[in-house]
């Protein structure tokens, strides 16, 4: 069975503008296996699901998928793919396209048209960021802590019969090059009752990460989606914070490698979900 294409792509304003002095809109689209980037601009007055979609076709064969990563265009591309087909996944990892737009945002003052005010003020990979909410009370578990475990008690864990589980092969510590005595930082959250709800919702919700934010107090705050956050603990307690700083070190040490873990109780007999998480 042939492995599925898929295109990560881009459309929003950018520092440069038209005659009038309104922004152009820049539709970006690289695809990764075959190193291929190209874009294409818009006036504002034209940017629309169809202008993308007749961009889209004007490239060649099209891909199985196209994967976004900003919220304010996520409607306008959804749309386009569905057009033409293709479906669209909203996802934060969008490596190659990122670093495409950091190339090009470099590239814009060579442009005619170029506004050094507009390109002062906009960073090319920010996304419209909500404020972080509580998790909602009947997502509580009865208790969580900070963990770590080695490259080969991770993979003893994920060979286990765990119901809701993310462990993409690009988040495998054998494939980040760490090595086997390697500590990957967690948090293990025992749920009790709510560990199917939690879980349930946790695939939905498409964690991303999950950051210790010292403070007063700390905080727990885990990254969803493509940009929303809720706040899964705050914490006075000396030790916690202790605990939340070697954490965040060993996160760092790990390439970003982080997991979550879900279980009913601390019996270490049953495990509800499992997701590896690395920063994007």
């Amino acid at each position: 069975m042939a492995e599925s294409t898929y295109w990560q792509i881009d459309f929003y304003k950018r520092p440069v503008c038209d005659a009038s002095g309104t922004p152009l809109w820049e539709l970006c689209v690289v695809a990764p296996e075959k190193d291929f980037q190209t874009s294409a601009w818009c006036v504002q007055s034209e940017a629309s699901a169809d202008w993308i979609a007749a961009r889209l076709r004007d490239i060649g064969s099209l891909p199985d998928a196209l994967h976004a990563f900003r919220p304010e265009a996520l409607s306008l591309i959804k749309s386009a793919g569905r057009g033409l087909g293709v479906t669209t996944i909203a996802t934060r990892r969008t490596i190659a396209l990122k670093r495409y737009l950091q190339r090009r945002a470099g590239e814009y003052r060579n442009i005619d048209g170029f506004s050094a005010e507009i390109a002062r003020a906009t960073d090319p990979l920010a996304v419209g960021r909500p404020a972080p909410t509580p998790l909602d009370e009947s997502l509580q578990g009865d208790r969580w802590r900070f963990a770590s475990l080695t490259p080969r008690d991770l993979d003893s864990l994920l060979d286990r019969p765990i119901r809701f589980k993310f462990a993409p092969d690009f988040l495998q510590p054998l494939n980040l090059n760490l090595a086997s005595t390697h500590q990957i930082p967690g948090v293990v959250i025992d749920a009790g009752r709510t560990a199917i709800h939690l879980s349930r919702w946790l695939d939905r919700q498409s964690p991303v990460a999950l950051d210790y934010i010292p403070g007063q107090p700390d905080g727990l705050v885990l990254e969803l989606g493509l940009a929303d956050r809720s706040i899964v603990a705050t914490f006075e307690d000396p030790q916690m914070s202790g605990a939340g700083r070697t954490y965040r070190d060993r996160r760092e040490a790990a390439r970003g490698l982080h997991f979550l873990l879900v279980r009913p109780d601390d019996s270490d007999m049953t495990y509800t979900g499992l997701w590896l998480l690395q920063p994007a």
